[in-house]
């Protein structure tokens, strides 16, 4: 059991203004920000990081969507930290999620649920380290 997980603010979060809120939920909950940048995914990255779902229909729009605006990656630290969040941030489905979740909380739907969460201790691994070097994965404080 991992004490890491994955986060990202998408392009929703990003363009409603709402990072600092998200960020504040995240916090609130006991998490720790170990890394965080604001960046843009190329086509080719976000196909490469979405390409357990390259055979699924939504595939393509899920591209489109994660490159169409800068996103925040962040590592966040907590015990239990993959299922933790996940609890947190709520149902892909804002209409499904439980009050209080993030995606329950600023989500408009399915497609557009402004946050990413691993759903593994072994695939927080893998995108972590998809988003950040080893260097920058080090508790600074």
């Amino acid at each position: 059991m991992s004490n890491r997980t994955l986060a990202i603010i998408k392009p929703d979060g990003v363009r409603k203004n709402i990072i600092g809120k998200v960020i504040a939920e995240i916090e609130k909950a006991g998490f720790k920000v170990i890394a965080m940048k604001k960046m843009r995914m190329t086509k080719v990255a976000a196909g490469e990081f979405y390409g357990v779902h390259k055979e699924r229909p939504f595939y393509g729009e899920l591209v489109e969507f994660m490159t169409s605006g800068p996103v925040v990656p962040m590592i966040l630290e907590k015990e239990n930290a993959v299922a933790n969040f996940r609890k947190l941030i709520g149902a892909t489905d804002p209409a499904q999620a439980e009050e209080g979740t993030i995606r329950k909380l600023y989500a408009d739907s399915k497609g557009e649920n402004i946050i990413h969460g691993s759903d593994s201790d072994e695939n927080a691994a893998i995108e972590g380290n998809f988003f950040f070097a080893k260097q920058e994965q080090h508790d600074l404080v």
